[in-house]
């Protein structure tokens, strides 16, 4: 991801510094860098992979950040060692110099209380790959200096990527929307309704989303899916809304990883036979109707809870995982009244707080408004 977030840097005109403090992963970055910057060349959308390269310095030696004016960090997703790593950053870099993390899922405060200058920290979320994902979410923390906010953005636009703003709260927009993509799906499957295979033809065949659930989750890795469930859960007090699942747990503690692992919920093991779905388009529709109704609830909570701004959202659901459509969009077209009717419906089935409509979804339909 590191490497990534380099080669855009470098390929938007940057001299870029990457540091690893392992040398054998430094030397993979290097390597990993050239292979597409050739690639590029021979297509014809670069003009010099070589000029490119030399942009990068490599080193184990974090002495060479003095003269940069960003660094961005993109290593292990734990708190405690981001906060080690921007403190000993902040030593050797000027005082003008600001601070990102590419966390996906971690308070960006918390990471900058670790800083003796607070305010030149924020988020810059990059999603994989770097050089292919257009979007990025900036997000300051409530120590960032205002200012930096509409620098990150011009910079971000410079580099060709489209930025949205995100407050900072467990998983910003992306992967705390998208959480019920995943965990509804789960719970269809284990609730008998439907088999995996089932659930994931109805949300591409019927839904028209690129990837079913089942699929994403083992093309993703549940090493990474299961973790930034199971943190969002943590992070937002155990609100059931985001409640990790057994089933996808249990895969992750077989070593079952997905694709990279050659099990997940599919066999991805040569010769393995995969499930057939069960066609069925009124058991489809159900499928559909029930995971999309919990992605537009989603939504419409972090538009209420100032997570980010209708436009934000529509954008960030879009270019950040290529949703067909905008979630608020879809909740105009089906109408506010019938999205809270499938809600309340599903709340009067099961009696969970997790299937508890947004406040803003009540009000829109009583006023049968629309978001954009």
């Amino acid at each position: 991801m590191g490497a990534g977030i380099a080669q855009v840097a470098a390929m938007a005109g940057h001299k870029v510094v990457l540091y690893d403090s392992n040398p054998a992963a430094l030397d993979r970055a290097q390597n990993s860098l050239a292979i597409p910057l050739q690639k590029l060349q021979e297509k014809g959308k670069l003009a010099s992979a070589d000029e490119v390269l030399q942009r990068f310095s490599f080193t184990g030696d974090m002495g060479e950040f003095t003269d940069c004016g960003l660094i961005i960090e993109a290593i292990v997703e734990r708190l405690d060692v981001k906060q080690s790593v921007f403190t000993a950053t902040e030593k050797v870099v000027s005082k003008e110099c600001i601070l990102a993390s590419n966390t996906s899922s971690l308070s960006i405060t918390s990471i900058a209380a670790a800083c003796t200058i607070p305010e030149r920290v924020l988020g810059l979320h990059f999603f994989n790959p770097a050089p292919l994902m257009a979007l990025v979410e900036i997000i300051p923390a409530i120590q960032t200096n205002a200012g930096h906010i509409p620098e990150a953005k011009a910079l971000m636009q410079q580099w060709g990527k489209i930025p949205v703003i995100a407050k900072d709260t467990p998983g910003f927009i992306v992967n705390r929307v998208a959480r019920p993509f995943y965990g509804e799906a789960i719970r269809i499957y284990e609730e008998g309704i439907a088999d995996i295979a089932t659930i994931d033809w109805a949300m591409t065949e019927i839904g028209g989303f690129r990837m079913g659930p089942f699929t994403l989750m083992d093309y993703i890795g549940h090493d990474v899916n299961y973790v930034v469930t199971e943190t969002v859960f943590q992070s937002f007090f155990y609100d059931p809304r985001y409640k990790p699942s057994f089933s996808q747990k249990r895969l992750l503690e077989a070593g079952w990883l997905g694709r990279k692992s050659g099990k997940g919920f599919y066999d991805y093991t040569e010769g393995a036979t995969q499930p057939a779905p069960a066609k069925d388009e009124v058991l489809g529709i159900q499928i559909f109707e029930r995971i999309l109704v919990m992605l537009i609830n989603e939504a419409v909570d972090a538009l209420y809870l100032g997570v980010a701004s209708a436009s934000d959202l529509e954008t960030a659901m879009t270019r950040g995982v290529n949703y067909p459509k905008g979630l608020l969009s879809w909740c105009d077209e089906w109408g506010a009244d019938k999205c809270l009717e499938k809600m309340d419906s599903l709340y009067d089935e099961h009696h969970e707080d997790r299937y508890r409509a947004s406040a803003l979804l009540r009000r829109q339909a009583m006023g049968k408004k629309k978001f954009v």
